[in-house]
């Protein structure tokens, strides 16, 4: 397609901040859902474990946080079905619409019915759309510019303003909803904060998005939407049936996610090494990516605890009263955008000022690894502590401990994959850094698994341990990291 087909990048029409139009209106819905994704997960944990007499589903903790940690990790799997969807089907522009629509029907699902099965119907759907969100917005936000557009980068980094705006804002808005009316007002402000996103990219669409994202780029024969159809039908009933029977127990769901993460990443690693179109110079980057791969995979273990142990730790560890008022638990996931927002402008400013003498990617996974793991000795000081009375400071700091680990590693990541991939593979190297993040969100299920609040010694244990752990890879990624930048083959 040439530029000329998306009229946002026409220089007589109306821009937003000097870029195209068509990025005012993805920002808008991406900055939407990301308010309903992050305003709804703060809820999650506890609307799974919390009683019935308070509006909950009174399950088991371990079965809230596998859960949790399996939704979480299906975003990232689902954003895989949406690139095939996208790729072969129905293009990136009409996926990222009726994702939205799939997320809002998730979201409404959870307001309107109270119980597992509204539960199960709204999680499903909210991490099938949310996928297809995270994957086609940036898709057709590319489209947008030319390859030569020197706003392309600065574009990027509006749209990832949008992101965190709406992670700030959804969990306050959805905790007070809930204080005041409980878990389902929550989850309905989650559902009209979506519709909102999508009535105003509606508006918007043929103004600003033109052409973008139409294109299908490999079409699937017409035999083969039936073939697929029949395919997922059959899995979907599988799997339900599996959970519904107990062959498949809550508690493990985390663990099934983990693992079918990790037999993707490793299909797709032996597809781009094994095959005629790969060079050896890029076989060499992929055995290097392995180890940035596994320090993804631990990192991220980590940080998605926020909505795990630390959702857990701010109910019944954390002093939550300023004043004669008790903040709700879930406020404390609107901590970490906050830092984002401040510290990811300074980072990518640090960044370029350094150009080549900054920190080679090795060495920024390497220190990801070492300040993540050093947060959660903070935890220490408070193990055996009274209910509620771990101050509220304590919590800031270790987010912000969080939050400079992932901006040492999140982003670089992601920029890693772009860089290492073979020429014959490019979305598929991207796949593979998501099942790393995957992988490690549903990790971060399993190993809450092992936490236990009302045992000081074995919450002592279990943050010292994985602590350590993070510490002692991170070393390792230090020590590799001359030979890693080797098989980069001149790839920093």
């Amino acid at each position: 397609m040439t530029q000329a087909q998306y009229p946002a990048t026409q220089g007589h029409e109306r821009t937003f901040f000097g870029h195209p139009w068509g990025l005012a209106n993805l920002f808008g819905i991406e900055m939407w859902e990301r308010f309903s994704f992050y305003g709804m997960q703060a809820l999650l944990a506890y609307y799974i474990y919390y009683p019935l007499a308070q509006n909950g589903l009174g399950l088991d903790k371990g079965v809230a946080t596998s859960i949790v940690g399996a939704y979480g990790g299906m975003v990232y799997m689902a954003a895989l079905a949406a690139s095939f969807v996208s790729d072969r089907m129905l293009g990136s522009e009409r996926t990222l619409f009726y994702s939205a629509i799939l997320v809002m029907l998730g979201h409404i699902s959870l307001a309107l019915i109270p119980s597992t099965i509204g539960l199960a119907l709204g999680l499903v759907c909210i991490a099938l759309g949310s996928g297809g969100i995270k994957t086609c917005a940036q898709v057709v936000l590319g489209q947008l510019y030319s390859r030569e557009d020197t706003r392309r980068d600065a574009g990027f980094s509006i749209f990832y303003l949008g992101v965190n705006i709406g992670a700030l804002i959804g969990p306050l808005l959805t905790n007070a909803l809930w204080g005041w009316g409980g878990f389902h007002w929550g989850f309905g402000l989650a559902a009209i904060g979506m519709a909102l996103g999508l009535i105003q990219y509606i508006l918007m669409r043929k103004s600003t998005i033109g052409a973008a994202g139409h294109e299908v780029p490999n079409p699937l024969p017409r035999s083969g939407y039936v073939r697929w159809g029949v395919i997922v039908l059959v899995v979907a009933v599988i799997v339900i049936a599996l959970i519904a029977t107990g062959v498949i127990p809550l508690e493990r769901l985390s663990d099934i996610v983990t693992i079918v993460a990790l037999v993707a990443a490793v299909i797709m690693w032996c597809q781009m090494y094994f095959s005629n179109l790969t060079t050896a110079e890029e076989r060499s980057r992929l055995v290097g990516f392995i180890p940035m791969f596994i320090s993804g995979v631990l990192f991220f273990g980590i940080f998605q605890q926020q909505f795990t142990v630390l959702a857990i730790y701010a109910d019944v560890r954390l002093d939550r009263m300023i004043g004669s008022w008790e903040m709700k638990p879930g406020v404390v996931n609107s901590i970490n955008p906050v830092f984002i927002i401040i510290f990811s402008v300074i980072f990518a400013a640090m960044w370029t000022k350094l150009g080549e003498r900054q920190w080679s990617t090795p060495v920024k996974f390497g220190v990801a690894n070492l300040i993540i793991g050093v947060s959660l000795f903070f935890f220490l000081p408070f193990s055996g502590a009274e209910p509620n009375s771990v101050p509220i400071y304590a919590i800031v700091w270790i987010l912000f401990l969080f939050t400079m680990g992932e901006l040492l590693l999140s982003p670089v990541g992601n920029s890693l994959a772009t860089k290492l991939a073979p020429h014959a593979f490019p979305s598929k190297m991207f796949a593979l850094w998501l099942m790393a993040v995957a992988m490690g969100t549903s990790l971060a299920g399993s190993l809450a698994g092992f936490y236990n609040p009302d045992d000081s010694s074995a919450e002592n244990s279990f943050f010292l341990i994985l602590g350590c752990a993070s510490i002692v890879l991170g070393i390792i990624v230090l020590l590799m990291k001359r030979w890693i930048l080797k098989t980069f083959q001149g790839v920093r």
